[in-house]
């Protein structure tokens, strides 16, 4: 479950009512007034609950009425499952006070995705101990690092909060490892391999105390800071050191010692229908993760129809061209300039996608200590009451060139990641619907524009097409063989073999896919069902539609109505077409 559930919520009485008396009806005003009310009190009770999530939500958090709050990265507890669930059933009586057709459509959108959240999550309370904090290539442990280098000093307060939280993740770290030794001791802990990832990642980051690049990265932002006197710069400056140097460090030190004390008592080391109730954890984390309301064995189904398709539409490629290997081995781009990238397609897409507002964005790229660890690129999503703050980080240890270079920009910036946050805080929403938009929304858009992509480049059609298709087809051949072992109980033979019935046989790569999926499950599905339930909606539409549609009329309407369960997309499509 997500881990903004952590505290418990305070009653919601004072606002809407509770218990069996009934509240007295109120006008249509009065209702959106109340709502409103309802909605912001539990935005400011999350967002507040862990000052990171705070900090990269809300650049100024006085504006939303948090002017007091704790520094801390939340609160884990053992139990935390049955307080969510407490958290969820107030959450649940207050919606139930509004009547959802007194509420105006982007209020209905909101309460359809507040209360889907909660039918979902109450009943996966249970599976507390099944989540895992700690992974080697996406756990928080691994975020934590790029999140500090790129923490915004708005004023000083920030920076007084930053160095509250290095300070405090020693304890966040042993609030982790007490869940950590729970799963241990019913036989729910990570498989070893999964121990040694983590380990080599944590140990990387932790390789060269003295030139960590936390240290040069918060000097340059101090430097940078107006308002502060240059004996106060120094002092941060010097603080930071320390803390970094005798708090953080030590932290991941302790942590690898710490998790390494539990290796051998990870009992399943395959899919996690290898647990007790594992398959219908698995269920709940896909439902979850991807936002789709489809089963996993009609996921399974559609995954294989459009593998199916795309192989097909390859087949047809080459039978027409078939020197088409060759050509899409030699072609060439005008540039492999990331910026250059990202301004090429922020004016290509424009005949399908409604113009951007005028925003900046910077390129960086991924320092070392942290390239074999992270993805090939990925977007720091921007606050949103601060659409400027726009970065994408690029790891060149990854090698990304040409026009796989490309369409990971448009996967990241324009008019993937970078313009649906920068879309969606352009067009209002209530601050509630930046806690509630899922994986599979985000990294299915994503991916779904990413293959438009390959059209925008300067080169020959067909060889876009095959380049397409042929990265379509590669990436469910990853989902399939994320339900295949996480759903279906795949062994790493069943892997190999389910590979080499696509004449890939590298059975090193397929042994690193294996352990990587079993580490992450549910993590190629938010990219690849999420492109998937796109398609879905696509094809909706233009039936729908006919000959009014246009991808620009169908990819405004996503626009305006932002992030949420695919149903709840379809439902409310005819409400925001123009």
């Amino acid at each position: 479950m997500k881990q903004l559930l952590l505290l418990l919520f305070l009653s919601l009485c004072l606002l809407v009512g509770c218990g069996k008396a009934q509240a007295p009806a109120l006008g249509k005003q009065e209702t959106q007034k109340a709502f409103s009310a309802f909605t912001e009190q539990i935005f400011r009770s999350e967002i507040s609950a862990s000052t990171l999530n705070m900090h990269y939500s809300l650049a100024h958090p006085e504006n939303y009425g948090i002017l007091e709050y704790p520094i801390t990265y939340g609160n884990l507890d053992t139990d935390s499952g049955a307080k969510a669930s407490l958290i969820l059933e107030n959450w649940k009586k207050g919606l139930e006070q509004f009547r959802k057709k007194d509420l105006p459509v982007s209020q209905q959108m909101t309460y359809d995705i507040l209360m889907d959240y909660i039918k979902r999550e109450i009943p996966a309370a249970k599976f507390s101990l099944y989540d895992e904090m700690l992974r080697a290539n996406n756990g928080f442990q691994a975020q934590l690092p790029v999140l500090l280098a790129e923490y915004n000093f708005y004023d000083e307060q920030d920076i007084k909060d930053y160095l509250g939280l290095i300070d405090c993740t020693p304890g966040f770290f042993e609030q982790i490892m007490q869940v950590e030794r729970k799963k241990s001791a019913k036989e729910l802990f990570m498989a070893d391999f999964a121990v040694d990832d983590l380990v080599a990642q944590c140990s990387n980051f932790t390789q060269d105390p003295e030139n960590n690049y936390l240290l040069s990265t918060f000097n340059d932002r101090i430097d940078e800071m107006v308002g502060i006197s240059p004996k106060q710069a120094e002092f941060y400056k010097q603080e930071n050191r320390r803390l970094v140097l005798e708090r953080l460090i030590p932290a991941y030190q302790k942590l690898v010692q710490d998790i390494s004390g539990l290796k051998g008592t990870g009992k399943n080391t395959g899919g996690l229908c290898g647990l007790p109730e594992g398959r219908e954890y698995y269920e709940y984390l896909v439902a979850h993760t991807t936002g789709s309301a489809l089963s996993v064995r009609e996921m399974i189904e559609q995954t294989e129809m459009q593998r199916k398709q795309d192989l097909e539409d390859l087949a047809e490629i080459v039978k027409k061209n078939p020197s088409i290997s060759q050509k899409a081995a030699n072609y060439q781009l005008a540039t492999e300039d990331p910026s250059l990238i990202l301004e090429d397609l922020r004016e290509k897409m424009q005949e399908d996608f409604p113009a951007p507002p005028d925003v900046s964005f910077q390129v960086k790229e991924m320092h070392p200590s942290l390239e074999e660890y992270t993805a090939p690129a990925f977007y720091l999503t921007p606050p949103i009451d601060d659409i400027s703050q726009n970065c994408i980080y690029i790891n060149r240890a990854k090698g990304d060139t040409k026009l796989q270079l490309y369409t990971t920009l448009a996967h990241e910036g324009f008019p993937g990641h970078l313009y649906q946050n920068v879309m969606e805080r352009s067009c209002g929403l209530e601050p509630i619907r930046s806690l509630f938009g899922s994986s599979g929304y985000a990294e299915g858009w994503a991916t779904y524009v990413e293959m438009q992509a390959y059209y925008y480049a300067d080169v020959d059609q067909d060889v876009a097409a095959f380049l397409q298709k042929n990265q379509a087809a590669l990436l469910s051949l990853y989902a399939t063989a994320d339900m295949g072992i996480h759903y279906e109980g795949w062994t790493l033979r069943d892997t190999i073999d389910f590979f080499a019935g696509y004449q890939i046989r590298n059975k090193e790569a397929i042994q690193g896919i294996y352990k990587m999926i079993v580490e992450e499950p549910a993590h190629y599905l938010k990219y690849y069902v999420g492109y998937l339930e796109f398609l879905n909606l696509k094809k909706y539409a233009m039936e729908r539609y006919g000959g009014e549609y246009s991808n620009y009329r169908f990819h405004e309407a996503l626009m305006k109505m932002g992030g949420a369960p695919f149903w709840v997309l379809k439902e409310y499509l005819g409400e925001y077409w123009e």
